[in-house]
């Protein structure tokens, strides 16, 4: 005889923000009292979303206390400088090199290898700079959507009640609007 499965529930604070700067401002604060990164999810993308669920929300507040919603990390501003700065560094960095390793292979001069190594290091660094381009306007047009949709929606996951109090007080602190807790069913 088969068993059932057992139907495990998921406690969390539920918060919405009008800014990617407070929820940063939350985030930070939120893993300064404790809370793991891993605990804190936002809500995933439109493409994430109707791949999972067949739909895109029309509004935030439908997706805060649905157990199937997409999830997410939420990416801060100083992650996306990294990314954007390695999307221009990594072509650069090939370019250049690859430049310089023909030059000396075909017994070109320092000088020259120099001289190709710039101008390589320079489209390349052309090409990364349309990639970072692209990352950040992608970045951007995710946060904004969100906002159009009503806010940035945070989860918090709360290991033990003990920490219910302090995750609203960190949401409400840090602007969060329609805060409250709920619970979702985990399915194991």
């Amino acid at each position: 005889m088969k068993q059932a499965s057992k139907i495990e529930r998921v406690h969390e604070a539920v918060g919405v923000f009008n800014d990617a700067e407070s929820l940063q401002a939350a985030l930070d604060d939120l893993q300064t009292h404790g809370f793991m990164r891993h605990e804190l999810s936002i809500l995933a993308g439109d493409k994430a979303v109707k791949e999972k669920l067949g739909h895109i929300y029309s509004r935030v507040e439908d997706a805060e206390d649905d157990a199937a919603a997409p999830r997410t990390i939420f990416v801060p501003n100083e992650t996306m400088g990294e990314a954007e700065g390695a999307a221009i560094g990594l072509p650069l960095y090939i370019a250049a090199v690859t430049a310089t390793g023909i030059v000396v292979a075909s017994g070109g001069t320092i000088l020259s290898a120099i001289i190709a190594a710039t101008a390589a290091g320079a489209a390349g660094a052309a090409i990364g700079g349309i990639f970072a381009n692209i990352i950040a306007e992608h970045h951007a047009d995710y946060i904004q959507d969100q906002i159009d949709k009503g806010g940035l929606l945070l989860w918090v996951h709360l290991r033990s009640s003990d920490l219910e109090k302090t995750a609203k007080e960190i949401l409400s602190k840090h602007g969060a609007h329609d805060v409250h807790l709920h619970e979702i069913p985990l399915y194991g």
